[in-house]
Parts: C-alpha cells; sequence; structure tokens
C-alpha cells in the first residue's frame, strides 16, 4: 500500500489497522508491517522493527519501541538494552531464546541531537501507541503466549490503557485482556525497561536491575 496515515483516514487518523491484513500469520504480518504508514513515524525512521523470537513462546516480552540499533539492525532488542533484557532473564530462570520480543510502537521516534549525527529517543505518544496497537493485538493472538511481560510505561499502557503506572503495577500478576479474536484471558506482570538500568548512575543500577530479575521471577513462576 502506499496510503499515509492522512490517506487512511483523514489527515489526523493515526491507525494502523488498514495495513494488517485479515487472517494472515506471522511471517504475512512482517513483510506487511514493513509497509505501515499507519503514523508519521515511518516517514523518519529506516523500517519497521517486528516482533522477532520464539512464535510458540509461553512468554512474550513487549517493549516501547525500537532504539537506534534495532531501526538499523531491523530487529528488536539487539541493541544495550537488549543485553541488559538477556542477561536479567537468564537470571531470573527464562531462556531467552524460548521467548518473543517485540514493542508497543513498530517504528523508531527521535529527533536529532544538537551536534553530530546521533538520534535521540523520543517516547511515543498515546496516539502513536493506540496507532500501533492492531500489530501488536496480531502478534499476541498469533503466538498465544501464557504470560506477557510489559517492559515499562508505554507497553503496560498499550496493554492496559492509559492508566497504568509501571511504579504501582510492577511485579504481580494482572488479567490481560483477551486479543482481538483469541479466547479467555492471559496474564501480565509489569516492571521497568531495560533501559532504564542503563541510565541509572552507578550508585541505582544495581537496585534496578536487582528489582528487574525480581520481576522477571515472578513471570517465570507463573510459567511453572
Amino acid at each position: 500500500m502506499t496510503r499515509d496515515a492522512a490517506g487512511a483516514g483523514g489527515e489526523d487518523a493515526y491507525d494502523a489497522s488498514p495495513w494488517v491484513p485479515a487472517g494472515a500469520d506471522l511471517d504475512a504480518l512482517r513483510t506487511a508491517a514493513a509497509g505501515c504508514h499507519g503514523c508519521p513515524l515511518h516517514r523518519d525512521a529506516s523500517r519497521t522493527v517486528f516482533g522477532a523470537g520464539d512464535t510458540s513462546a509461553r512468554l512474550l516480552l513487549v517493549g516501547e519501541q525500537p532504539g537506534d540499533q534495532e531501526d538499523r539492525k531491523g530487529h528488536p532488542f539487539v541493541g544495550p538494552a537488549g543485553g541488559v533484557l538477556d542477561r536479567a532473564l537468564a537470571e531470573a530462570g527464562i531462556d531467552p531464546g524460548e521467548t518473543y520480543v517485540t514493542n508497543a510502537v513498530k517504528h523508531f521516534k527521535f529527533e536529532p541531537a544538537a551536534r553530530g549525527k546521533r538520534r535521540i529517543h523520543k517516547a511515543p505518544t498515546l496516539r502513536e501507541i493506540s496507532a500501533c496497537s492492531p500489530w501488536l493485538a496480531e502478534e499476541l493472538r498469533l503466538v498465544a503466549p501464557e504470560v506477557v511481560v510489559a517492559l515499562g510505561a508505554t507497553a503496560g499502557k498499550s496493554l492496559l490503557g492509559s492508566g497504568f503506572r509501571v511504579t504501582r503495577d510492577r511485579g504481580v500478576p494482572l488479567p490481560l485482556p483477551p486479543p482481538a479474536g483469541g479466547d479467555g484471558e492471559g496474564v501480565l506482570v509489569a516492571t521497568i525497561h531495560p533501559s532504564a538500568v542503563l541510565r541509572a548512575d552507578d550508585a541505582g543500577r544495581a537496585e534496578l536491575y536487582g528489582g528487574l530479575v525480581a520481576d522477571l521471577r515472578v513471570a517465570g513462576r507463573l510459567l511453572g
């Protein structure tokens, strides 16, 4: 498709639904997502970064959006935050290779640094999160995980609504409404995004990382 967000439903329309093929499997969804123009973020990002991993995983992890390295390489969680996440999963007794990882928003949102060529992460808006939600709903429906981990506030809001607060809701099992076309309810465990560990100073980094591991252990116990 060549429509942009305006052409899909008005100048202010933010909605990926017109680009989501009905009845598609994950490979077909990934191909279709590469051409998504459901919100303006596609204009500056290098590519769509779709989910990846074990397509029959019992545990699915949702982050915020691709970072700079993910945008360049086309895969989620391949940058420094991904390294923190893999290490925390292993310490929590969860094999990273047996998970599926994705993001609430599939395009990298950034602003240029005042000097140089660096691209500075910028948090997506609620409209951009909502626009991308049809892709995430299909991933949840097709992978059908037993437990979903929301990594940070953006992921939590994409799954539970704007009232979600990671500081209030983290580390405890929460009911997850079924995705479109799904059956029953799933379970969600929220925690911080691993990038928060990287941003912390030396004094706070160990505590944040320990909390991340502890929350992931909750998810691991739910898997049995």
